[in-house]
């Protein structure tokens, strides 16, 4: 069975905060609340929590998965930003948006895109989403917990604890978003909007 860790939304308790990354260090895998309904999340290098990931989503192996990161400073080491592109990213983070970038060499090759070498990257507007990165120390691998079958990512604790109960180490409940991510492709440097999410696109689209 799931842990179940009710985590203020404005000011996270550190003792449960820890609880959570704990988890995450021992290679569980975490459903927890952002800014655009919940999420999946483990440490960079567990290979077996991404597995876990891909069997509760039913994905495919040209799935972009997301490096959430604390801030631009951690943002950096992961994907290559010219200084266009750092601005126009800079001008809507943190927010709902997931940006796709190319890689640097930071990035474990298993969760790159095949053929693209690209990665998602965001910065979430959620506090208890930025606290778990923060305690974490370094990007948290994610997935928005969008189940098979589904459009939307979900949005309640207690439901996902009934959902997945078995399927995840801890939940995560807090106040979220309910529309996912809106998803920005600027691996050409020329933005690709590929979902329509939270976020405004219309300031990428030409």
């Amino acid at each position: 069975m799931a842990r179940y860790l009710d985590i203020h939304p404005v000011d996270p308790q550190p003792r449960l905060v820890g609880q959570a990354v704990a988890a995450l260090r021992d290679g569980g895998l975490i459903a927890y609340p952002t800014d655009s309904g919940y999420a999946l999340g483990a440490a960079l290098g567990n290979q077996h929590a991404k597995d876990r990931i891909r069997e509760i989503r039913r994905l495919d192996d040209k799935h972009h998965y997301t490096l959430v990161c604390k801030d631009f400073g951690q943002l950096g080491q992961f994907v290559i930003l010219d200084n266009d592109v750092f601005r126009v990213i800079r001008a809507v983070t943190p927010g709902p948006y997931t940006f796709i970038l190319r890689a640097t060499k930071e990035v474990p090759r298993r969760l790159l895109h095949p053929r693209k070498k690209t990665v998602g990257v965001r910065i979430p507007d959620h506090r208890v989403a930025l606290a778990l990165v923060e305690e974490l120390g370094e990007p948290m691998l994610s997935s928005t917990l969008i189940l098979p079958g589904e459009s939307e990512p979900m949005t309640e604790g207690w439901l996902v604890k009934e959902e997945l109960d078995h399927a995840v180490d801890v939940v995560v409940e807090s106040p979220c978003g309910s529309d996912p991510t809106t998803v920005v492709d600027f691996s050409t440097n020329v933005p690709e909007v590929v979902r329509h999410g939270a976020g405004d696109p219309s300031r990428f689209e030409r």
